[in-house]
Formats: structure tokens, sequence, C-alpha cells
């Protein structure tokens, strides 16, 4: 039997640690973080994810302004604010909650995010500093994961292999980077890994985002694995579920993320923490 790992528990202590610091800076009267995310359109999960972030901001005491936007917003017009946010001195993250309308470029878009405020990490710039283990902006979901393995005692990975199922460029791509970074060994499956079954079970370190409710099931895992999942799926009973059959995968791994509670959790307090880093680097 596994042990479940609750990153909303991490994330609560993150987030306490994070006000201390934020009321500590009130207290020297000193001008408070502050985080802008911009929401174009009216898609309901990405006004959640929104909210939830809100929230946040607002318990560790961080400034936060939401700007929405309706879906016909121009390129043109989207560019725009990001430079007037770009120069606005009192802001030190921008984020651009995705996906955007269909008639936007993310690409460009993110290429537009000033990197020195790029508290996503979605930045060429922020990802290539990624790439050679140097100080950067790391994406918030791929940091959350960190997070979790080092709470649970995975530090150092030397001699470890992981495997993580899923390319993405907010996900998988990064996390790869990441635990070589931390002296893993690892592999990179996606849609066209052959024998994909058996890559999985050979790893002491399983990441599961891909997308796909209860894909991955106990024969996929090693005895002992930590399997950590970043899904987020509806299942038949339109009840949400990760990549991971959960139920079944407990019974072989050490410990394992539940979905929700896991790694969505985490995913904002980086996002908290990667504001403060911004506001520490600008304000020293």
């Amino acid at each position: 039997m596994s042990e479940v790992v609750y990153g909303s528990e991490i994330a609560k202590d993150i987030k306490e640690n994070l006000k201390v610091k934020i009321d500590q800076l009130k207290a020297e009267g000193k001008r408070i973080p502050k985080l802008v995310v911009v929401l174009v359109g009216d898609n309901q999960a990405s006004l959640s994810y929104v909210r939830g972030k809100e929230k946040a901001c607002q318990f560790v005491g961080m400034e936060n302004e939401l700007i929405t936007l309706p879906e016909t917003t121009t390129q043109e017009e989207l560019l725009s604010l990001i430079e007037r946010l770009n120069l606005d001195t009192a802001v030190d993250g921008i984020l651009v909650q995705l996906p955007l309308p269909a008639h936007i470029k993310e690409k460009d878009i993110i290429h537009a995010i000033d990197p020195n405020k790029d508290v996503d990490g979605f930045h060429p710039c922020n990802v290539g500093k990624l790439m050679l283990n140097e100080e950067t902006f790391v994406s918030c979901t791929p940091k959350g994961i960190i997070r979790i393995l080092e709470t649970i005692g995975y530090d150092d990975l030397s001699g470890k292999r992981a495997v993580v199922v899923g390319r993405s460029n907010i996900v998988g791509k990064p996390i790869a980077q990441l635990l070589l970074n931390k002296n893993a060994t690892v592999t990179i499956c996606h849609s066209r890994t052959q024998d994909i079954e058996n890559v999985c079970k050979e790893a002491d370190i399983l990441i599961a985002a891909i997308g796909k409710a209860k894909y991955i099931n106990r024969n996929w895992v090693k005895e002992g694995a930590v399997v950590i999942d970043v899904g987020i799926n509806r299942d038949e009973n339109n009840k949400m579920c990760g990549d991971v059959d959960f139920e079944d995968v407990k019974e072989v791994c050490s410990y394992i993320t539940p979905v929700p509670k896991g790694v969505g959790p985490m995913t904002i307090a980086m996002l908290l923490e990667n504001t403060l880093q911004s506001y520490h680097k600008r304000e020293g």
C-alpha cells in the first residue's frame, strides 16, 4: 500500500511561508509584490483557474490584478497591453491565461512578455536557461512536481530512473529537464513510443502528463515506484480523475499523488513563489 502525497498540504505550507515574507515587507513599509493575470474570453475552466490564483494571492497578501478582455480582443490589442505591463515598475509577474482564442497566436504572446516578469516560465529565454541549468523562472507545474519529490526525500536523484509520459512544452519537456538536472536518467514517452507499458515499468519515478483518463494501471508500474499524476480528466461518471488509475496503482507504488489535491495546488503555490522571486530580483 502506497503513501498518498497531498500536494494541497505541501502548497499550504509554502503559502504560509510566503505570507510571512510578505507580511515582513509590509511591516518594513516596502512595496508589495504584484501579479497581473490576463484572461481573454470566457472559458469557464480558465476562469476557475484564475479565481484560484486570485484567492491564493489574497491569502499570502500579494497584490493581484485580473484583467479580463472580450473574446473579440485582437492580437495587436493584447500585445499592446503586455507592452504596458512590461513597462509598469509596480508589476512583478505577468501571466496570460492559456488557451487563448484561436485568432491569437499563443507563441507571439508568450514571446512578448518580459522574460524578467515571465512567472509562468514559458518565454524562450527562461526555457533556454532551464536547459543550461541556470537560475531562471521554472514552469510552475514542473517546479511543483520537483518540490513534491523533495518533500518525500527524493532530492538527489542520482541513479534513479525517471519516465515522463507526455512531451508538452508546459509539463513534459521541462519536468524531464529538471529531473535530468537532478542527475536522474530520464526517458520521455509519447504517442509514438513503442512498448510504452514496459518502458514505464522500469521507472523509479513515473510522471503521467498525457491527458488520458486512467490511462496508466498497475501493470505499467514497478513495485515501489513513485507515481506523480499531472492529468486532469473526467471519467465515465464525470468525476475528476488523473491519467493514473489511482485505486489500482496505489496497491503497487510507494508514493502517489491524487487528483484532485495533488499536483494542481502546487502549480499555484509555485506561481506565487516565482512572483516573489521576480520581486526580489527587481527590488534587491
